[in-house]
């Protein structure tokens, strides 16, 4: 793939180049989801149609059923009928019907317009109660409601939280014009939240969810901006002289590591999140790029290079002596580390594919994740359990998903089939 490739020739990244190469109609369309994989070991759980549900502007017990199937770890069982979260439930009989959880609820309107939902959930094995939530949030928050139902579920049942209420910012280029658009996981509900007739790249998601920082090239060069997404406004945080890419927000958001080509060759700096001088912390005479902080905030994976090809590093935060994390394949590019810290995600080239790869980094084990051939831009959930990255399809740019095991694979595409790049996935709200 020749804009990778171009992406240590110009200190750019990749995605600048393949935007160059499309041009597909604007379209506000929700992303469409394909599911091709689901987990090895599922647990059956049968969730009933919650009662009133006629009372919220979208069927709740819908967007819960679709949440847990797609997560791949669940076998979604219809009760075929209403039943209330007051409702008491026969432990024998749903066991019997092969279900190891049941869950049950009701929908009211509130006398202020809010959606008021309740919800239980049981667990046929223990004939106990696993769960129960009351929910009030306004009507055309009701996806967001049904999702943090649905996150409540999995936390319950698998031990992990749930990922369904967090949000994605992604790419989408049409014609002339490029723009950030930020989504539910399920991709529904986008909105761009900046528009160019200039390239976006390399959206960061910040740790509270609030900012993005990306890339724009609207002043003829590359420069780096934090959108607030509250309130609309976008501030300037990085315009050196030479190129400035690749934002990364530090664990606690107070900085970003960006790279510049300030010196000549592209190094990675430290700058704080409101803008400033910016702080060297490589000094290499090769290409350093797309720093990545670890959870810890210790320690920062960077792509460099130095060894003759790119290769994934991992030095100090503080900068000085890096060392050599990728040996495995002589292409390795995109660094981002799962949220406990122990695994590495990347983008290999074998055999003249791009795909993307995971990396144990206690026991060096590397598995590949996908069998597609021009994979981009990896990006963790916030759990940790899946991996949102850039690919291609049917001719057309899309977003794929993988869980960590390799087992759960989904593709979240436009309906009108639109090219998508740049995938970055939010974090858990508070």
């Amino acid at each position: 793939m020749l804009t990778l490739k171009r992406f240590f020739l110009t200190a750019a990244t990749a995605t600048f180049a393949v935007f160059g190469l499309l041009s597909a109609p604007l379209a506000q369309a929700q992303l469409r989801i394909e599911i091709s994989g689901v987990g090895s070991t599922q647990i059956p759980i049968a969730i009933a149609n919650f009662a009133d549900e006629a009372q919220a502007p979208e069927q709740i017990s819908a967007i819960i059923k679709a949440d847990l199937t797609r997560s791949g770890y669940f076998k979604v069982i219809d009760t075929g009928s209403v039943m209330p979260e007051n409702t008491s439930v026969n432990y024998s009989d749903w066991k019997a019907r092969g279900a190891v959880a049941v869950v049950v609820g009701s929908v009211q309107r509130l006398a202020d317009g809010r959606i008021d939902v309740r919800y239980r959930l049981f667990d046929t094995v223990k004939a106990a109660q696993l769960s129960g939530l009351s929910l009030a949030m306004p009507p055309d928050r009701a996806r967001l409601l049904a999702h943090n139902l649905a996150d409540d579920i999995y936390e319950k049942l698998t031990g992990a939280p749930g990922v369904f209420s967090t949000r994605i910012a992604y790419v989408t280029k049409s014609g002339r014009e490029y723009r950030l658009d930020i989504a539910d996981a399920d991709g529904y509900n986008a909105i761009p939240a900046r528009r160019s007739r200039e390239p976006i790249i390399s959206p960061s998601w910040s740790p509270d969810g609030r900012k993005v920082a990306y890339v724009t090239f609207e002043h003829q060069k590359p420069m780096i901006y934090v959108q607030d997404l509250p309130t609309g406004t976008s501030t300037q945080v990085a315009n050196f002289k030479g190129n400035n890419s690749a934002p990364a927000w530090s664990p606690d958001g107070s900085r970003l590591a960006i790279a510049l080509s300030l010196s000549g060759n592209t190094q990675i700096y430290m700058v704080n999140a409101n803008g400033g001088s910016a702080q060297r912390l490589t000094n290499s005479s090769g290409i350093d790029t797309e720093p990545r902080f670890s959870p810890d905030g210790q320690f920062i994976y960077f792509t460099s290079d130095r060894s003759g090809g790119p290769q994934i590093y991992r030095m100090s935060v503080n900068g000085g002596p890096a060392q050599r994390v990728t040996f495995r394949g002589d292409y390795n590019i995109s660094p981002r580390i799962s949220p406990d810290g122990k695994t590495l995600a990347y983008i290999s080239r074998r055999d003249n594919q791009f795909q993307l790869y995971t990396l144990d980094l206690a026991g060096a084990q590397e598995l590949r994740m996908t069998d597609t051939a021009k994979d981009e831009s990896p990006s963790f959930a916030a759990n940790g359990r899946y991996v949102m990255y850039a690919t291609s399809a049917g001719g057309h740019g899309t977003l794929g998903v993988v869980s960590i095991d390799g087992s759960v694979k989904y593709q979240l595409t436009t309906q009108a089939g639109d090219d998508i790049r740049e995938p970055t996935w939010g974090p858990i709200m508070k």
